[in-house]
């Protein structure tokens, strides 16, 4: 009888939590609202409850349903602020330092995510002067929900771009905000929901899947919480002995009186399937005694071990001074002014690699770093495996992992946004749907189509970023996903109201996250500049358009030219191939005239393709037009 009235009681003060007047989180303290559009303000109190909302020197009333929704409708406004906003029912909430200016939703994947901090040494000036009180931010966390469309966030904050709190904000988005608030002097809202490493289909909500019967099939089994169970319960690994890391045995290999035995030399940086650790997934310790000078000694340093694949822990002296989980971000850290001593001082990293090559990634910075002084870590290590993983043995089946399943991004993270008024979208993904990059050309369509349906405005101006280069060069002409999902955002440009950032030149070969996200972010803005904001500007590089065969060459035309085509390096175009009825791809020979670009190669005497920066990662992409902005990538055959 005690445990039923307990339970009712519980039951009770829920109810009546549920009922008490609220808002979403996104009505909070610091918002920025829309200006010159109609404004949704909603919220929840318990059913036929009257409330009043009180907003620059107007009063609103409307009674909730007999859900206890509610929703009441603000007229169009300039822009302005800070203002207070007053909502009485039963209780009352008042919310404080509102702006009404421009606010777009950001989303997509990890480098919509990646955030100042992670690029705290490329954009230090920029963190230690941020000082845009006008330039806010509301970050989703990483949320899913297989079953249905959320009403809510759990939590989140307006936070405002100053001092520390910019850190937090999305590199792109922030240089994004930045060149809107400077050039219109108002307020920027961003709202971000990103989640690294996602296909585009977890951000398209079931509705936008009405005419894809197998994501529709998918989605329904997904709703089945035991059919998702039983497939995660199929994942558990059978009964194996417990693995054991060698180096955390007894006396720790990183511990100051451990005498290390048996260990082999090894460069940093470098994999060690490259310096004769043959498809080893498992621990390697790394170690070497560094020789620090008395001048760096007592002074708060930065040690920087590039990017690490996948987990890593560093210890110096003995003492723990950093771990990181991922193989993202970049490694930057903070050593105490009392760890090092003038002299020798030990270094040793424990790397954990699960697939694929382990190890540090070339190219990255490793040194120490304090003051003014700055010491190479980069040479010849001592290595140990501390532990070999054996392939998995699994009871059989995959796992759902729900962020990478249809609409569970949307129903979670996008949904609880569909009725705040926004300008319009920038959209930062594709990565990984670099498996299957067919399917993208219909999915990125399908995205935006059904964001604008959501939102209940069918123009909405969309904008995104097409994938920069990656991944290895290749010195000869050769296929590759990456550059179908390019060719995909391409031709996304067929969508009304839409604009693509070029970021081909932008990227890194070794690092899917490129540091370089201010050009991205400030590009990203040009497209607003003129999609959302109809300024007469050149806001694109040049965009295929059409060619023709003259001969023994192609003659290929381009929209977006501005005041002309140029080589941004000065020398003769790169990346362009020409081929004949075989498919048979050859570097060509170009050149330019007025708004065309004529190519040829003395090896096809009837050519019928071109192809320009069809690649992973193009070598020099260096058609630009003399407004600095990059061509995109093409192809003519199909």
């Amino acid at each position: 009888m005690r445990k039923i009235v307990l339970s009712c009681l519980f039951l009770t003060i829920h109810i009546l939590a549920q009922a008490q007047l609220r808002l979403p989180k996104l009505i909070s303290d610091g918002m920025v609202l829309q200006r010159n559009t109609n404004l949704r303000i909603w919220g929840w109190a318990k059913p036929k409850e009257k409330i009043t909302l009180k907003f620059k020197g107007k009063i609103y009333k409307t009674i909730t349903d007999t859900k206890g929704d509610w929703q009441v409708n603000l007229p169009a406004m300039e822009s302005g602020g800070p203002f207070s906003m007053e909502i009485l029912g039963d209780t009352r909430l008042e919310v404080k330092d509102i702006l009404i200016g421009e606010v777009w939703f950001c989303s997509g994947q990890s480098n919509m995510v990646h955030q100042l901090n992670i690029h705290d040494v490329t954009y230090a000036k920029e963190i230690a002067t941020a000082n845009f009180p006008q330039i806010r931010q509301f970050w989703i966390p990483t949320l899913t929900n297989l079953q249905s469309p959320q009403n809510d966030l759990p939590n989140g904050q307006w936070k405002s771009a100053v001092g520390e709190d910019v850190r937090p904000f999305s590199a792109v988005a922030y240089f994004f905000a930045k060149k809107i608030h400077e050039k219109y002097n108002v307020p920027v809202g961003i709202i971000n929901a990103s989640v690294g490493g996602t296909p585009i289909e977890a951000w398209i909500s079931e509705n936008g899947f009405k005419d894809f019967a197998t994501q529709k099939s998918l989605i329904e089994k997904n709703k089945d919480t035991a059919y998702v169970n039983s497939l995660n319960r199929r994942t558990m690994p059978r009964n194996t002995p417990p693995a054991i890391d060698q180096g955390l045995k007894t006396t720790k290999w990183f511990e100051p009186d451990y005498r290390p035995k048996n260990w082999r030399n090894i460069n940093i940086p470098g994999y060690w399937e490259d310096q004769g650790l043959k498809d080893l997934n498992g621990v390697v310790w790394y170690r070497k005694d560094i020789e620090i000078p008395a001048t760096m000694v007592g002074k708060q340093a930065t040690v920087f071990l590039g990017r690490i694949v996948d987990a890593d822990e560093l210890y110096i002296n003995g003492k723990k001074v950093g771990t990181t989980g991922y193989q993202y971000p970049q490694r930057r850290y903070k050593i105490p002014a009392d760890a090092l001593t003038a002299g020798k001082n030990t270094f040793v990293v424990r790397v954990t690699n699960t697939a694929g090559k382990g190890g540090f990634v070339p190219d990255k910075p490793y040194c120490i770093f304090s003051g003014t002084d700055t010491l190479d870590l980069k040479g010849t290590w001592q290595y140990k495996v501390g532990l070999v993983f054996r392939p998995s043995m699994m009871a059989g089946g995959m796992g759902i992992n729900a962020q990478n399943q249809p609409t569970a991004l949307f129903n979670a993270m996008v949904a609880p946004v569909v009725n705040y008024a926004v300008k319009g979208f920038c959209w930062y993904q594709g990565e990984s749907n670099t498996g299957r990059p067919h399917e993208y050309a219909k999915w990125l369509p399908a995205l935006i189509n059904d964001w604008r349906n959501q939102w209940k405005q069918e123009s909405l101006p969309f904008l995104y970023v097409q994938l920069p280069g990656f991944m290895d060069y290749n010195y000869l002409p050769s296929e590759s996903n990456m550059a179908i999902v390019r060719e995909a955002q391409l031709n996304t440009l067929s969508v009304p109201n839409t604009a693509m950032t070029v970021a081909i030149d932008l990227g890194e070969w070794n690092d899917i996250h490129p540091d370089n996200k201010k050009d991205v972010g400030e590009r990203l803005s040009l497209s607003a500049l003129k999609l959302a904001y109809q300024e007469n500007i050149t806001y694109s590089g040049p965009i295929y358009q059409s060619a023709s065969i003259e001969g023994n060459t192609i003659s290929i035309l381009f929209d977006h030219i501005g005041s002309g085509l140029a080589s941004h390096d000065g020398e003769e175009l790169s990346d362009f191939a020409i081929a004949g009825e075989d498919k048979k791809f050859v570097w060509a020979k170009t050149k330019i005239e007025g708004n065309k670009v004529i190519v040829w190669s003395d090896e096809i005497a009837k050519p019928l393709y071109v192809r320009y920066a069809w690649s992973d990662n193009p070598i020099n992409p260096n058609l630009y037009n003399k407004e600095g902005l990059p061509a995109s990538p093409f192809r003519t055959d199909k």
